[in-house]
């Protein structure tokens, strides 16, 4: 909910390192922690930290949900 937040408030920057300091404390994301860290992406046009993203979420087995998908595309689209 947070990342969405900063995402939505045009603060990427400070989603993405909420993402990044998530993952070094063991938490999971979930499909909306993903959908949002892709907006934050897409907003900031960050295409290196998006295709980070990207492969975090085929790792975790969401890349088939249809929200991230289009999310994704917009992503890539964006950047």
């Amino acid at each position: 909910v947070m990342i969405a937040g900063y995402a939505l408030l045009g603060q990427g920057e400070q989603g993405l390192e909420l993402f990044w300091q998530m993952l070094r404390e063991g938490v999971k994301p979930d499909i909306i922690t993903f959908v949002s860290i892709l907006i934050a992406c897409a907003n900031l046009a960050a295409l290196e930290q998006g295709k980070q993203f990207h492969s975090h979420i085929i790792k975790s087995g969401c890349g088939s949900d249809v929200f991230v998908g289009s999310t994704l595309i917009d992503m890539y689209a964006k950047c």
